[in-house]
Formats: structure tokens, sequence, C-alpha cells
């Protein structure tokens, strides 16, 4: 007896005994996320959702009987922070899948560790292309790379504002740069001549040299890639200057969370903005989930928080599904994944050089009032779009 309890401590203190993923019927599941740093309103958001989901499911039985513990990792925003955060969830939790973080290049280096590991990891709202351009097996991603953000977008511009020329401004991360690269290419696809493609740094104070050159260049639509404090500043700037334009763009991110409107103030109003999801969709239970954060915490949630939401729906349905909850079990029943969740439908597919990827359609949001409001497709269109838009001298 005493030489066994003399090996089990020696093995303790070893290390090789680790938090258990399963204990006393509860499903432990960390999630990274930006919970400081500059991307932190993202997580914020998403942490929230991820919690209301893990409060329903609980509340309807759990997971196979299994209760949904939540804990959270801060990424803070950075690749190398993410990966050791994979790593130690991995090899040290033994957790047999992973879901979460925000950007692209962390979603990169999370997606890196879990292909090498073969490790499940559903990606929750980074959006580059090249996260499933990979021929990963272990990858998903349920929302659409940043090649399909601008979809709804341009049948809006195509079928209402039917521009000549466009301006491009972006930040220099993966989401903004490949965000205007597949501008530039739909742009020309559509007969838009390209007037200004210009990158700035994130985080600039001072963008007044590139939107000068912008004014000169009297482009019928400025499109922006970019995180929500550049939104608001640009917009503000683009006010101070007097920029007239007959669209005011933005591809999803900083211009499609409340944030935003808060920040530019009026020079939000008439900008519209790619998204992914508005509370006015009719997937089924949505609105709920939209009205239920609202109550929690004063606003509307962007579709980032939907995401994430319906992630751990996705979660529940694999495992619900899968015939074992190993890692190997758990990627069969991803891929094999087909329903229809509050942000809205999820199939993982294979095709046009994506593998695991999901593909839906797209919404415009529009600041109408001081509030965004879906406008296009108009089938799901909560208010009739505002076109042409005053010039800033008519404006009061």
């Amino acid at each position: 007896m005493k030489r066994m309890s003399l090996i089990m401590s020696l093995f303790f203190l070893a290390g090789i005994f680790t938090t258990p993923l399963f204990a006393a019927d509860n499903f432990n599941l960390s999630i990274p996320l930006p919970l400081t740093g500059s991307q932190a309103k993202f997580g914020e958001m998403e942490k929230r959702s991820y919690e209301i989901a893990a409060e329903e499911i609980n509340a309807a039985g759990g997971i196979k009987g299994n209760k949904v513990l939540l804990e959270f990792e801060d990424s803070q925003g950075k690749p190398e922070i993410s990966r050791a955060i994979a790593e130690k969830l991995i090899d040290v939790r033994k957790q047999p899948v992973i879901i979460g973080d925000y950007s692209s290049s962390s979603s990169k280096a999370i997606a890196a560790v879990a292909e090498e590991r073969k490790t499940p990891y559903l990606v929750v709202t980074g959006a580059a292309d090249d996260i499933t351009q990979q021929n990963y097996k272990y990858v998903f991603r349920m929302n659409p790379s940043t090649a399909y953000y601008s979809s709804g977008l341009m049948t809006f511009l195509s079928n209402v504002v039917k521009p000549k020329s466009i301006a491009i401004l972006y930040e220099s991360s993966d989401f903004g740069t490949s965000g205007a690269k597949d501008m530039e290419t739909q742009a020309g696809k559509m007969g838009m001549k390209v007037l200004v493609n210009e990158k700035y740094e994130k985080g600039a104070v001072d963008f007044k040299p590139i939107l000068s050159k912008v004014k000169a260049a009297q482009p019928d639509v400025i499109y922006m890639v970019s995180y929500v404090m550049d939104a608001s500043l640009l917009m503000k700037q683009i006010k101070e200057l007097r920029i007239d334009a007959k669209l005011f763009a933005g591809g999803a991110a900083g211009f499609a969370i409340p944030e935003f409107i808060d920040n530019a103030k009026d020079a939000s109003e008439y900008v519209v903005t790619s998204t992914l999801w508005c509370t006015m969709v009719k997937y089924p239970g949505s609105r709920e989930y939209a009205e239920k954060y609202k109550k929690l915490y004063g606003d509307y949630p962007s579709y980032h928080g939907a995401e994430a939401y319906s992630a751990l729906y996705i979660l529940k349905n694999v495992l619900e599904r899968a015939k074992s909850w190993t890692p190997e079990n758990i990627r069969e029943a991803m891929k094999a994944t087909d329903m229809l969740t509050a942000f809205g439908p999820i199939k993982f597919e294979d095709k046009e050089g994506y593998q695991n990827q999901n593909f839906m359609d797209t919404l415009v949001l529009q600041v109408i009032n001081g509030e965004h409001n879906c406008i296009w497709p108009e089938k799901y269109a909560s208010k009739k779009y505002i076109y042409p838009i005053p010039k800033w001298r008519e404006r009061k």
C-alpha cells in the first residue's frame, strides 16, 4: 500500500497527472480569446456569447448529460500566445477539440498546432482566406473567408449604387490585406477603376495624408477594411476633410459593431458595411440570442457574438454525433456537420480551393438614425436603404 502511494506521489510530482477533461459528469472546455489588448472588445463579446450558450445548453441537460464548464485563456491577440495556449490545451490538458480565438493571425497559429497534433479545431472568426487553403484535415471554419465577406455588398453596389471608381483603404493585418485584395478583384469584375489603394499601420492616428489622396481622386466609393478604432477615426477625419462620395463602405469587422457608432458619432451615419449576421435575420434562435445579449449587456451583439454563441451549439451537435470523444472521431463528426444555427447554415465543404469551409450568404448593414439596420439582401432587410446619401454640407 505504501509502495503504491509512493508511486502515485512520484507520478504527481513528475507532472504526469493533469487536470482531466471529464470529471464528475463535466465537460471542461478552455477557449482562447483576446481579453486584453486592442482586440479585447471582440474577445469580451465572444466570451459573453459563449457563456450565454453554455448556460442554455446546461439548462437543457448539457452534452450527453455532461455539464459544460468554460474557461478562457487570454491570447492578447498575439499569435505566439495563441500557439502556446493551443499547445497547452492539447499536450497538457488533453482537450480533444479546440474552438475560438478571434483574429486571422491567431487562428492561423492555432490551426498549425491543431493540424500537427491531429486535433480538430473550429475556427470561429478568423477570416483570412489561406486558413482553410492549406489542405488541413483537422481545421474547420464556420465563418466565410474574407473573399466572401463582400458578396452581399457587391450585389448592393451593382444593383443600387452602380459606381465607376473606388478607393480602398486597409489595415496591414491578414484580415485587412486579404479583404483589400478581394475588393480589388471584385472591383475589376464590376468594371470599377481602383483610384487609390493604400495600406496603413494598425493604430494610426492621422489618416489625413492618405485621405488627401482620396479627396483628390474623387472616387465614387470609399471602401475601408479596419478594426473599430481605426474605422471610427477614418470616418471622423473623412467628415472633417469634407470628402464626399456616393458611398462610404466597410469590410465588416470594426464597422459592424455598436462601438463604431459610439465612437464615430454622426460621422457614422449612412455608412454601409458587409456583415455576416444581423439581429433581424430569420435563423432559429437568432433573435432570442440577440435580445438576451442586449438585456444582459445593454447593446445588441455583432456577428462576432453570434458566431461564438453558435460555435458552442456546433460543438454540442458534433459531440452528440461522434462515436466517441477522441480527436479522430470528433473530426469525423465535424466533417459530417449539416445544421442550421442562430448564425446561419453550417456545412463544411471542400471546394474552390478551400477545405472544411462553410459557405453562406453575407448581408449589408447601414447606419440609419444612429443604429445599424440590415438593408440587403432585401429579403432580410429591416429598413429600406438610404441612397443617394447626402453630402456633408447638406447634413444637419
